[in-house]
């Protein structure tokens, strides 16, 4: 059965209090912060990830999905020093399998992660959101040589190659998150996580069970007009997904809400039902509301009520019938 979860981070703040009260019993986290760290210990080590396993079951929450990375540039550019980060990934993952927490979300997006252009575009009823137009992409984005797609895709099949046989024995999955916003090249590099093609081209990488897809529905809105067609064609290869929406094209879209974007959400909640589903879907990029602060653009507290309010509201009307 599919589960509703919210991403919370390793230090307990309002938003655990409130995630309790919606009803969400599960946990996507972060990697352990500093005060879960012992002297020598880092973030990937079996024990902080035990206390950071611990802190969320004290809460009352389970953690199924690991939504956070060590640093993986080099290994992302093919630059020397890859072995050692693609190691400390091994690490983390061998360390996963031994604690039970079964799904690590990772991406490909080298140099910088997600672009926005504007944190606090206006919305509906005068809430904000994030959104993103090429035009407006700082020169300075970032300083490093141009990367073309190919070489792109030459590291991320030497990192499978590397890291799949490790994700195998420990029974954790690799959950590749799109490119935000599926759009390349950015100020010269090459994003390759973009579309339906190059997701299937990742699959086709490797055969292994481990490899996966994190079906981001604000970035597979941006790569395809029909969604739920893309939820069904990738079926039981989702192991994790993330509920939002966007209005737009890759190169100038804006977040939604969730029940005012471009998709059919009922007919996504009916697809992951067709597909059988089971793993963790939680609410993404909410609009910060009246009384709340967008410090943390897109993830402000009661944003992600509603969200939960909705999700709820779909999950249980469509696997009613």
């Amino acid at each position: 059965m599919l589960e509703i979860a919210e991403i919370i981070q390793p230090t307990p703040s309002p938003v655990w209090r409130l995630a309790k009260q919606a009803g969400v019993d599960v946990a996507v986290g972060g990697l352990p912060t500093p005060d879960l760290l012992e002297p020598g210990e880092a973030p990937w080590d079996l024990g902080p990830l035990t206390r950071l396993k611990a802190r969320y079951e004290q809460a009352g929450f389970r953690l199924a999905v690991i939504e956070a990375r060590p640093p993986l540039n080099k290994a992302k550019r093919g630059l020397p020093g890859r072995d050692e980060e693609i190691a400390t990934v091994c690490t983390l993952i061998e360390n996963m399998g031994k604690l039970g927490v079964p799904v690590w979300c990772y991406e490909w997006m080298t140099d910088f992660n997600w672009v926005r252009t504007n944190l606090s575009t206006p919305s509906r009823g005068g809430s904000v959101v994030t959104s993103f137009n090429i035009d407006d992409v700082p020169e300075d984005l970032t300083s490093n040589p141009p990367i073309d797609e190919e070489a792109l895709w030459t590291n991320l099949e030497y990192f499978l190659n590397k890291v799949l046989p490790v994700a195998e024995k420990a029974n954790v999955k690799l959950s590749m998150h799109p490119d935000d916003p599926p759009l390349s090249p950015i100020r010269g590099v090459g994003r390759i996580m973009r579309s339906i093609e190059n997701y299937q081209r990742l699959l086709d990488l490797s055969s292994s069970p481990m490899n996966t897809i994190t079906l981001c529905q604000g970035n597979f809105a941006l790569m395809t007009d029909d969604l739920p067609a893309a939820i069904r064609k990738f079926g039981k290869k989702i192991s994790f997904v993330h509920f939002r929406d966007v209005r737009g094209t890759p190169r100038a879209f804006e977040e939604t809400w969730h029940d005012d974007g471009k998709t059919d959400m009922l007919a996504c909640m009916k697809a992951y039902r067709d597909i059988g589903y089971e793993g963790v879907l939680r609410p993404d990029h909410v609009p910060t509301v009246e009384g709340d602060s967008n410090e943390d653009a897109g993830y402000s507290a009661f944003g992600r009520l509603y969200a939960i309010g909705y999700i709820r509201g779909l999950h249980q009307a469509v696997y009613a019938e």
